[in-house]
């Protein structure tokens, strides 16, 4: 199988822009159901946001039934059991573009398309199957998952939720408490994680919503956001489920529930996204309607400077989460040319590419929250005030820096899962780290390359930075080998640099792509927001790179790698930031909305 279809891939190989995948080439069919999905949002969800605020919880599922209508919960589901059977990518659009208006919405879209209804996907029999999907994939049924517990948060598989099989062996009773449950107040269905005896994982089970089977809830919890979201404690109390109900075989839900999460991390990127937009848009209005001093607000510099920096984090979000999407459809397809079930080929394309989905899910829940903080700001008093969409957006955008596993958790895993790849020879991490210690014992060259082409000095420079990371990760592994996962904080100091290299990328190769595509004085505000995002980028990796540096090496050791880090970060042409930024925001502020 090829090396470029790996997840990790990117830090040891140069991608092309030519195969990587972008929005501007989403098909005809596509860009329809784009324009269906805003037509939903703009006509039953962002006229209603009051009612979601107001915790409307009964609308939340009126607006689910709509969305099963038009066949938006079917998109991922396999044409065998009544859906779209439609590609990974189109899941994502659909998942982007279906969040914008209320977290509320796309939190009970998110968790019964996700992680209610993929585990019977993806690891459910046959019979299983044909019982349930169906009737997730219409919306006669709605779905929830039962993981979290009060002592298991992160620590997923500790959960005390036990499930006993009955004496005539037909049956498991289940107990336990289960809290932060979305859709748990009109599901029909749970996917609940329990521990059969004492083994050392949890078990998956489908389990049907029947007050008289020793199921009840707490009232709806009382939340900062996604206010119409619908989230209860749920208690089973000796809940009969029957053995055929065990979802795949018993000890298997830990890894059930990781793999779901995987999905879920890069949906949940996705589902940033509109959201990112539709703030930036009404921040340009409000900035061109907004008189002070006598002249529109959008003419200060002050204004343009945080309409250029949300747009560029939105753009490069946008790169990222789409370039993955991509790659992990293709691996899909890969796995199934091979004779692989479409259940297997999913699953193990979604673990491939695990890295990615953590990397992503961290970076664009931080920039959801930074877009909707600078747009209350924009907006001064009032952004403030529950009259404007913006102080809904920013209590709705707090939530995803914490489920489908913390921030922190995933920038751990985006590091541990890679040393991971590398042991297993999956990703070579050891040849380019050992190539770096000659690199730095060389003497540097001191001609001043040729950069005409465009991106060619950025592109350089992405290739330095993945040194940075190989030399600080590489330097932290030799020092503390496998305690390194004691080190939380060199850890996310690694992992912050690997967000960074895969989003300024992923910017970049979209930007040289579309370059190639529509020349590059059409693209002059892309090609402004990838220098940009390359520019911060370089900035956060060298203050990481030598917090890390000075933590862990000493002496000589630490002189040589903070002169590596000095040269790897080092531009031969400093980018005009200020410059930059107008580029960006007039352009924004001309079309009066985000226009990229």
């Amino acid at each position: 199988m090829d090396d470029k279809t790996r997840g990790g891939q990117f830090l040891v190989k140069e991608t092309k822009c030519e195969d990587i995948f972008i929005p501007e080439d989403f098909t005809e069919e596509q860009k329809m159901m784009r324009d269906m999905v805003r037509e939903f949002v703009d006509k039953e969800l962002w006229p209603n946001k009051d009612r979601f605020e107001k915790k409307d919880y009964a609308f939340t599922v009126e607006c689910m039934q709509k969305a099963a209508e038009l066949g938006l919960l079917s998109i991922s589901v396999p044409e065998a059991y009544g859906g779209m059977g439609m590609g990974f990518v189109d899941t994502v659009l659909v998942c982007d573009y279906i969040s914008g208006a209320t977290g509320s919405f796309s939190s009970a879209f998110g968790a019964h398309t996700g992680i209610g209804t993929l585990p019977i996907t993806l690891y459910g029999t046959e019979e299983q199957k044909q019982k349930y999907v169906p009737k997730l994939a219409s919306g006669e049924w709605f779905g929830a998952y039962c993981l979290t517990e009060p002592g298991a948060g992160s620590d997923a598989n500790s959960g005390k939720t036990k499930a006993v099989l009955s004496e005539d062996g037909t049956h498991y009773k289940i107990t336990g408490q289960k809290m932060w449950i979305t859709n748990a107040g009109f599901c029909s269905l749970f996917i609940v994680f329990a521990r059969i005896e004492d083994d050392k994982n949890i078990t998956g089970f489908i389990v049907e919503n029947n007050p008289e089977n020793g199921i009840s809830t707490n009232e709806e919890e009382h939340k900062l956001g996604i206010r119409a979201s619908s989230t209860r404690q749920v208690f089973f109390n000796e809940t009969k489920v029957p053995v055929e109900n065990m979802l795949s075989e018993r000890g298997n839900g830990f890894k059930i529930a990781m793999n779901a999460l995987n999905v879920g991390r890069i949906k949940l990127a996705a589902a940033c996204l509109d959201s990112q937009r539709r703030i930036i848009t009404g921040s340009a209005k409000y900035s061109n309607e907004r008189v002070q001093f006598n002249v529109p607000i959008a003419k200060f510099g002050a204004i343009r400077y945080k309409l250029a920096e949300m747009a560029t984090s939105c753009y490069a979000g946008e790169s990222a989460v789409y370039r993955a999407a991509k790659s992990i459809e293709e691996r899909i397809s890969i796995r199934e040319s091979e004779g692989t079930s479409h259940q297997e080929a999913e699953l193990k394309g979604v673990e491939e590419f695990a890295i990615e989905c953590a990397i992503l899910k961290v970076a664009v829940s931080e920039d959801i929250q930074n877009c909707s903080d600078e747009g209350i700001q924009i907006f001064g008093g009032m952004g403030f005030s529950e009259d404007t969409p913006m102080e809904s957006a920013w209590r709705d955008a707090r939530i995803t820096r914490i489920y489908e596993g913390t921030n922190e958790i995933n920038r751990m895993l985006a590091v541990g899962m890679l040393i991971k790849k590398a042991m297993k020879g999956h990703v070579d991490l050891l040849g380019p780290a050992s190539k770096i210690q000659e690199d730095l014992m060389s003497i540097p060259s001191f001609d001043t390359p040729d950069y005409a082409e465009l991106f060619a000095e950025e592109k350089e420079m992405i290739s330095k930075l993945k040194k940075v990371f190989l030399m600080v990760a590489g330097g932290a592994v030799q020092k503390y080998g496998p305690n390194l996962d004691n080190e939380q904080q060199l850890l996310i100091a690694s992992a912050d640099i690997l967000i960074e290299i895969y989003m300024a990328e992923s910017a970049i190769l979209r930007t040289e792509k579309l370059a190639k595509k529509l020349g590059e004085d059409n693209i002059k505000e892309q090609i402004a927001m990838a220098k940009l995002y390359l520019y911060k980028a370089v900035d956060i990796i060298t203050q990481k790179g030598k917090e890390s540096i000075i933590s862990f090496a000493e002496g000589d050791e630490q002189r040589m790698m903070l002169m590596g880090l000095r040269r790897y970060t080092k531009y031969t042409n400093m980018p005009n930031i200020v410059e930059i930024r107008r580029t960006i925001s007039a352009k924004i502020i001309a079309e009066n909305r985000y226009c990229f």
